[in-house]
């Protein structure tokens, strides 16, 4: 296994037919993995928008959908930078700078959407911290820890069904509580996951002594 394939994030819908069809065919366009992760933040900052500014039950709905559109352009920009062979020579800021765009958008957002922008602002933050920790691992030669619990694939999944949830609420009640409970457990969960990739590191060093 190369080095790209070491850091690169294990992701299950990589081998599916649709992943593959969709990266085979955006390969043979013009279209080049950097502008696909560009797209990314789009999608990101259309549902952080829908979050803040039109918190219905459609735009709830949407959100959720912008979720999800965002983790397939973060799932394809890869694929056809690499199984497709349009890598760049920047590619690697475009792997990373947008993904830490689009999560702070979002969960910043769910903050400000619950009525707790703090909670937001530090979900964010902790979100954060986890992909530079695991960046920080990688500069010191290690493969990069992908790890749980909450890393980006498990906060967007939780965002989107409090997205829906909150959806559901809307009928009932003006209140944001799956939004509320979505954000604070990404705090939380973020939070997890730094300690668990730090001491990974930190097992991994000692190893080394």
């Amino acid at each position: 296994m190369n080095g790209a394939e070491l850091n690169r994030r294990p992701i299950a819908a990589r081998g599916a037919g649709w992943a593959r069809a969709a990266a085979s065919r955006l390969a043979r366009s013009n279209i080049t993995p950097n502008q696909i992760s560009v797209v990314s933040v789009v999608c990101a900052g259309a549902g952080a928008a829908l979050l803040v500014w039109w918190p219905t039950w459609a735009g709830l709905l949407l959100c959720a959908l912008c979720i999800q559109l965002r983790l397939i352009c973060n799932l394809l920009d890869g694929m056809v930078a690499l199984e497709g062979g349009k890598a760049s020579a920047v590619g690697k800021i475009y792997n990373e700078f947008p993904d830490r765009v689009a999560d702070s958008l979002l969960i910043v957002a769910a903050g400000y959407a619950c009525g707790s922008p703090w909670l937001g602002w530090l979900g964010a933050l902790l979100a954060a911290l986890t992909a530079y920790i695991r960046v920080f691992g990688g500069s010191l030669g290690f493969a990069q820890d992908f790890r749980g619990p909450f890393a980006k694939q498990q906060r967007m999944a939780l965002l989107t069904v409090a997205c829906v949830a909150a959806a559901a609420e809307t009928q009932w009640h003006a209140e944001r509580y799956a939004l509320y409970a979505a954000t604070a457990i990404i705090a939380a969960g973020s939070l997890i996951t730094c300690v668990t990739r730090t001491r990974a590191i930190a097992a991994q060093l000692r190893a080394g002594n």
